[in-house]
């Protein structure tokens, strides 16, 4: 840990310095059962769970300032806005906020780790893993067109929750809950992400978006490791992300 360290320092310097060692040698990301990845990544989750939207000098929108969002896309106000604070090579860190009813539509993170920890309001996160075609499955493909066969993913429903700014960290990492939608509940809501390395289309980490086939889409009460159909498609017209000044603590790395 860099000196200075203490606490004078912002618990966000404190979280981008932590992701720093956590995440700096890419060449040992995948090895999970690494001592030292195991210890960083516990003490980044451990700092992540106690930030909150003042740490950030966030303040709570109102529900009545999100009215719902026009469609085509391209007109009236983004449903989602992102502050940035930081990236590096390692991974990028900022803060999305979304307005009442807003989504994030279901999208993946190839090769990546991320860390997400809501400082106001409620989130739906429902995750997804990607399934290796030729493991036997229990859903028989769904009929399409040949032309979208190859769009289709076979996958597997995690888990699908509520967090609010008391609940830890939601967690994905390469192999784990790499896919998720995120919804707001009840009103606004705000989130601070962390992701490990960045989005880099040029080095093969691009998002992609997906839907629920509406034909193998769970049912409430069986959620737990559900095998859906996914098919990838473009990004929906409905969601687009704006940007605004992030107002807290600046970070130097």
């Amino acid at each position: 840990m860099m000196p200075g360290d203490s606490t004078m320092t912002s618990i966000v310097q404190r979280i981008a310095r932590q992701a720093l060692v956590t995440f700096r040698n890419p060449s040992v990301l995948g090895e999970e059962n690494g001592k030292s990845f195991i210890e960083n990544h516990g003490k980044l989750k451990s700092l992540m769970t106690e930030v909150r939207a003042t740490d950030l000098k966030l303040v709570p929108r109102r529900a009545d300032a999100s009215a719902p969002r026009p469609a085509p896309y391209h007109h009236g106000v983004p449903p989602v806005t992102y502050m940035h604070i930081c990236e590096t090579d390692q991974f990028s860190m900022g803060v999305f906020l979304l307005k009442s009813g807003a989504s994030i539509p279901l999208h993946d993170h190839p090769g990546m780790y991320g860390v997400l920890k809501v400082l106001y309001g409620k989130v739906r996160i429902s995750c997804f893993d990607r399934l290796e075609r030729h493991v036997g499955g229990t859903q028989a493909a769904p009929q399409l067109p040949s032309a979208q066969m190859g769009a289709l993913r076979r996958s597997v429903l995690r888990s699908s929750a509520e967090y609010t700014e008391e609940s830890g960290p939601c967690i994905l990492s390469p192999d784990r809950d790499n896919l998720h939608q995120i919804d707001a509940v009840d009103g606004p809501t705000a989130f601070m992400d962390i992701l490990a390395p960045p989005y880099d289309p040029d080095d093969g980490r691009d998002c992609h978006y997906y839907k629920v086939l509406t034909e193998a889409e769970p049912k409430p009460a069986d959620i737990k490791d559900k095998e859906v159909w996914l098919i990838e498609i473009p990004q929906p017209p409905d969601f687009w992300c704006g940007g605004e000044p992030y107002p807290g603590p600046e970070v130097h790395l």
